[in-house]
């Protein structure tokens, strides 16, 4: 399978995977702690995979660019949290940053 693939599927398990641990209510809850766990396992598995190909500086950027970027919409969208003006700013220069790396990244 293609690494970015992975990567992305990577990225998809990790943001369900934040939300269970949310909704375990520090671990408190039996079934969102384990679907936790298992989720997040997956997740560095594949993450491993697509490491493989992709270098480690580009994989960890847009790992956490996207990660950072579509956990901060799923608080807002799920558990209703509020997003401010600094955070807002946070998020685009976070994804400023994977850009810029992707830009001029060696190894593709």
């Amino acid at each position: 399978m293609n690494a970015y693939a992975l990567l992305g599927i990577a990225i998809v398990l990790e943001l369900f995977s934040t939300s269970m641990m949310k909704a375990s209510e520090g671990f408190t809850k039996l079934i969102p702690s384990i679907v936790f766990i298992g989720g997040m396992g997956s997740s560095f598995y594949l993450m491993s995979q697509a490491l493989t190909t992709i270098p480690l500086s580009i994989a960890y950027a847009i790992w956490s660019g996207v990660g950072t970027s579509l956990t901060t919409l799923i608080g807002i969208l799920v558990w209703k949290e509020q997003l401010n003006i600094y955070s807002g700013i946070g998020i685009v220069l976070i994804v400023i940053g994977v850009v810029l790396l992707n830009l001029k990244a060696s190894g593709h």
